[in-house]
């Protein structure tokens, strides 16, 4: 806590407001005394200027291209980490030491399965049903089977839970995407990796012995750690506003899945997919894709370029373009569009216009082409965004609950409707 500030009314009412210092960032001023001394609120559509709790676990520096998981660095935790282990700090606030890592690997993958009733349930969707809408459905109906620790005031119940949506989210992925294609659903087998296994729920089949690809698993866990978590988007604060009215964890992710199923949200690297694809198809060239998107007449835009939150470089997105380049190699793919993409952000960064305005390419702009070269169908983009999201909703969620200031999330309006009248006689 530091100086106040101090507002006044027209009527001459007039509150201090404490401003509060975190660790990073600007300082933020307490206005929870507001309404009560002057009779105001405040207005923020959005609440893009709204700090709605306090949190220890994400920092973003939009300004500067900074992303700080628990305090370290995105860039290390990708190039020294793997998922689990962001999955362990993300949840606990530290690295764990070699025998915590083998502990919580071990538990993780105790709960890989999932009850029987489950793959009843989501072979009750109908074939053509959106992966989204299977994923969102699914999670909310977990509580159901596993209400054994669904008491949120009890800490082990809250981590039993965190532990079971980290472990079963991936099967259960899997299955909506082998349920639209009219194939098995696979057990998992825990001799794999974290992500091994996920590689082989979704692409093995019973006939066949199945190799993980190294560079296929260590992309996907790549794309898994750069989206664990990031600070308070659309639906983190979803999870927490839901979870804040006592829901159980797992109807609080499935909000949260919902949320990211926005196009406005998670389905940016489909976006940028349809957009690389139009452009291809289409046969326009990059100069004439540039002029259009500078062009305030065209209605066009290009897809995957700057973010809300970062003013400068996507730190993320710089990971992220080297894990295509390798990927690629190895696998073939979409070269052309990869190809495409690379002329398209080469000459976006050396053009004044995109500069001055700070449209950078973003983690989006990449990790569709990544999914593409992996043979997955866009539909089922958001879902592994949504499988990735799983520990930051649910170390949310944990962190949310453990606050002695957790209250029940009620925003206020500003009312412009009818004013009071009466019913005609």
């Amino acid at each position: 806590m530091t100086d106040s500030s101090k507002l006044s009314t027209p009527e001459g009412k007039s509150a201090e407001l404490p401003m509060i210092t975190g660790t990073h960032g600007p300082a933020v001023a307490d206005v929870r005394g507001l309404n009560k001394a002057t009779g105001i609120f405040t207005y923020d559509p959005g609440f893009a200027s709204t700090a709605s709790c306090k949190s220890a676990i994400t920092f973003i520096d939009g300004d500067e291209g900074v992303l700080l998981y628990r305090g370290y660095p995105i860039e290390q935790l990708a190039e020294n980490s793997n998922y689990l282990e962001c999955c362990y700090l993300l949840m606990n606030g530290e690295l764990p030491t070699p025998a915590q890592s083998e502990e919580f690997n071990k538990t993780i993958k105790h709960h890989t399965m999932v009850h029987e009733n489950i793959r009843d349930f989501i072979n009750g969707f109908r074939y053509d049903a959106h992966p989204m809408a299977m994923l969102v459905g699914t999670i909310g109906a977990l509580s159901s089977f596993y209400h054994d620790s669904l008491d949120i005031n009890d800490p082990h119940h809250r981590e039993i839970s965190a532990h079971r949506l980290i472990a079963k989210v991936p099967t259960i992925a899997s299955y909506c995407y082998n349920r639209s294609r009219g194939l098995p659903f696979m057990y998992p087998d825990n001799t794999l990796s974290y992500v091994e296994n996920f590689t082989r729920l979704m692409f093995a089949v019973p006939a066949e012995e199945f190799v993980p690809n190294p560079v296929a698993v260590k992309a996907i866990e790549l794309i898994m750690i750069l989206h664990a978590d990031h600070e308070q988007n659309a639906s983190t604060s979803t999870v927490r506003l839901a979870g804040s009215s006592g829901a159980n964890p797992f109807a609080s992710i499935a909000a949260g899945v919902a949320s990211l199923w926005g196009p406005a949200h998670g389905g940016a690297n489909e976006a940028v997919m349809n957009m690389l694809d139009a452009i291809h198809d289409s046969g326009e060239t990059i100069e004439r894709t540039i002029a259009r998107a500078k062009d305030k007449d065209d209605p066009f835009r290009l897809m995957g370029f700057g973010h809300r939150v970062y003013k400068n470089f996507d730190p993320r997105a710089k990971i992220i373009q080297k894990m295509c380049h390798e990927l690629l190699d190895e696998l073939g793919g979409d070269q052309p569009l990869f190809a495409l993409a690379r002329e398209l952000e080469e000459q976006t960064l050396a053009d004044d216009y995109f500069k001055e305005r700070r449209l950078y390419p973003n983690v989006d702009f990449y990790s569709g082409i990544i999914l593409r070269a992996l043979g997955l169908p866009m539909n089922m983009f958001t879902v592994m965004f949504a499988m990735s999201r799983t520990v930051g909703w649910i170390s949310h969620w944990m962190e949310m609950h453990a606050d002695p200031e957790n209250r029940i999330g009620r925003p206020r309006q500003l009312y412009v409707g009818a004013a009071k009248r009466d019913y005609p006689a």
